[in-house]
């Protein structure tokens, strides 16, 4: 008998919360990384309209301010202020 597989993924588009979570992740590792690379960080961001929380474990003997590398991440995203004011673009570098 021939046996039935249901296949799903999810995939979310441009300024889905989940994409801003995972780049204020990447960049308090790579803050840590910078200092200490011996870090071992498990962090994961939650992001809602005008807070974000970071979670996690995180062993090193970096010192970086956290509420400053989100601050940064959301301003070079593009997000000026929680509403949206599309005459104000921030500005990004690469």
């Amino acid at each position: 008998m021939p046996r039935r597989f249901l296949f799903t993924s999810e995939s979310v588009s441009e300024g889905h919360p989940d994409k801003m979570a995972d780049q204020i992740s990447d960049a308090v590792l790579d803050a840590l990384i910078a200092q200490d690379p011996y870090s071992r960080v498990g962090c994961e961001t939650l992001v809602n309209t005008g807070v974000a929380i970071v979670s996690g474990e995180i062993t090193t003997n970096a010192q970086i301010d956290t509420a400053q590398v989100v601050r940064d991440t959301i301003r070079d995203i593009g997000y000026c202020s929680s509403k949206w004011d599309s005459t104000m673009p921030a500005a990004r570098s690469l």
